[in-house]
């Protein structure tokens, strides 16, 4: 894990962004540094990491928590990062607090949050949110942020009746999950197929494919990584150019250079 910023560090461009892998994308728009579901440690749980270590960004405002689970909301991560502050769905702050993280705004679905030039609205996501199969029900939420572009952060999500109608005004970028960690998916995830299908309602000029390729199991073999590592994103991309032509799709690299959304 390295802990400078690399890649992401300031460039003439106001609003960009960058995959650290799984879920976490750093989004920089108009002065402010937003941090997507942060897992960035080498572990997470029975899960291990299978790129190249993550890039901790520096100066984080504020990170979005999509959602409970602790591929989503991973207190060690969050630690690392140390941001001003967390806006996360009603259950989180209890976790956080007791995590040592501060500062930390509860939100539901249609609720703002100001931070610095840019608003964040939380927006739904069909998804158990629960921190446990044992837990209280939890929300699981995305987000739309504004400001002089609009960018849709999914989090984790099925797909939704009318997704255009879930984000409402036209979008700049679209960051939806294709997969997960494992070789199959259960309810309340987006697949290639059905993800192209969202793309194709929401219309955005980019997708940026996310939640894929980054984690598996720790029996997986680093040597010989599974087809499920590699191929959701080139089925994806041959999905997206036949149910949504017209939308670029841009295909990350895990702490690569940050795209630019002009």
């Amino acid at each position: 894990m390295t802990t400078n910023d690399g890649a992401l560090a300031a460039a003439a461009d106001p609003v960009r962004v960058a995959w650290l892998g799984h879920s976490a994308a750093v989004i920089d728009i108009d002065g402010v540094r937003l941090v997507t579901d942060p897992v960035l440690t080498a572990r997470a749980g029975h899960l291990g990491r299978m790129v190249a270590p993550a890039i901790v960004p520096a100066g984080v405002d504020a990170v979005l928590i999509s959602h409970l689970h602790s591929d989503h909301l991973h207190t060690r991560s969050l630690r690392l990062l140390a941001p001003r502050h967390v806006v996360a769905p009603p259950g989180a702050a209890r976790i956080l607090r007791k995590a040592g993280v501060p500062h930390v705004t509860s939100v539901r679905e249609g609720h703002e949050v100001e931070i610095g030039a840019v608003t964040v609205r939380a927006v739904p996501a069909d998804h158990d949110g629960r921190r446990t199969p044992w837990s209280a029900p939890a929300p699981a939420l995305g987000y739309v942020i504004s400001g002089s572009r609009r960018v849709y952060f999914a989090g984790d999500t099925g797909l939704m009746p009318d997704m255009a109608g879930v984000v409402g005004d036209e979008i700049d970028a679209a960051l939806l999950p294709i997969w997960g960690w494992g070789p199959s998916l259960g309810p309340g995830h987006l697949d290639p197929l059905t993800a192209a299908q969202a793309l194709g309602e929401l219309r955005p000029r980019l997708a940026i494919p996310i939640h894929w390729g980054t984690y598996a199991p720790l029996w997986v073999s680093r040597r010989y990584p599974p087809a499920f590592l590699t191929r959701p994103a080139h089925d994806f991309a041959r999905h997206a150019e036949r149910l949504a032509p017209g939308v670029g799709v841009r295909l990350l690299r895990p702490g690569g250079a940050p795209l630019p959304l002009g």
